[in-house]
């Protein structure tokens, strides 16, 4: 059994056909789901979901993209949202310089809010960041310092170097379809090094679908194909490569309870 461990479930592209996508992705061996919220009015509907579908999880936090939206957002809401039995995991929170869509001061003090709900509900946290390697990381050293937390840096694509940093700090590393691309030679050296038990495989969909289905919509079953190409990198079975981030991911979302 495969798991998407980040994937949006209720974005345009997967939404109208809900139910299909699923199906199509059960079909390709993928037994379960984490659906990722963004911003606060996604809560309600991405929760539903998980309450719907006995293999999808949810989560509940705000994208950087979306920070200047939910600047007073205190941890009192998130706190009351993560009491939901579905919901497993914080975030998807962090930093995006990249588009530079909020404040990056209210990027970042948000991000801090999600870290103290994390370590709070033991729940993990999941990190977007996106050319912003040096403040993310000195972000989670700095918090780390007031009390560890469970986290992970969700469709990595940072340098070897932040990948090390953040290793050494305790998180675990999700790999997407971008590992794929053919310009991705020095993702794919790193993704060959990253230890056995902190790493996992995941789409982001309807994103960055991994080849052989680029520019098309992506979809959970496509995490077949990203972790069959992971299996190469390591030299190891689709199979024991599916075994290994599956049972990574039952370890830090310890709260879905999946079975061995």
């Amino acid at each position: 059994m495969l798991i998407d461990s980040h994937c949006h479930l209720n974005y345009k592209g997967l939404i109208e056909q809900q139910g299909e996508v699923l199906a199509r992705a059960r079909a390709a061996g993928i037994g379960a789901f984490l659906n990722i919220s963004t911003r606060q009015s996604e809560w309600a509907d991405v929760v539903a979901t998980a309450e719907r579908e006995s293999d999808v999880w949810a989560t509940v936090g705000i994208h950087p993209h979306e920070a200047d939206q939910h600047a007073d957002l205190g941890e009192g809401a998130l706190l009351e949202a993560t009491k939901h039995p579905r919901v497993i995991g914080i975030g998807e929170t962090g930093l995006d310089y990249y588009y530079d869509h909020s404040d990056r001061a209210v990027q970042q003090d948000l991000f801090r809010t999600h870290i103290r709900v994390a370590r709070e509900t033991g729940l993990p946290l999941i990190i977007h960041t996106r050319e912003a390697e040096e403040d993310t990381a000195r972000i989670l050293t700095e918090e780390m310092e007031q009390g560890a937390f469970p986290a992970l840096i969700h469709c990595f694509t940072a340098s070897a170097d932040f990948g090390e940093k953040v290793l050494n700090l305790g998180l675990t590393i999700s790999i997407s379809g971008i590992v794929t691309f053919k310009n991705a030679k020095d993702l794919q050296a790193f993704v060959a090094t990253i230890p056995q038990d902190r790493l996992l495989v995941e789409t982001d969909s309807p994103f960055l679908a991994p080849i052989p289905h680029r520019g098309k919509v992506c979809e959970p079953a496509y995490t077949a194909d990203t972790a069959r190409f992971v299996a190469n990198l390591r030299d190891v079975s689709l199979e024991d490569l599916a075994a290994t981030t599956s049972a990574n991911f039952r370890k830090l979302f310890a709260k879905a309870g999946l079975a061995a």
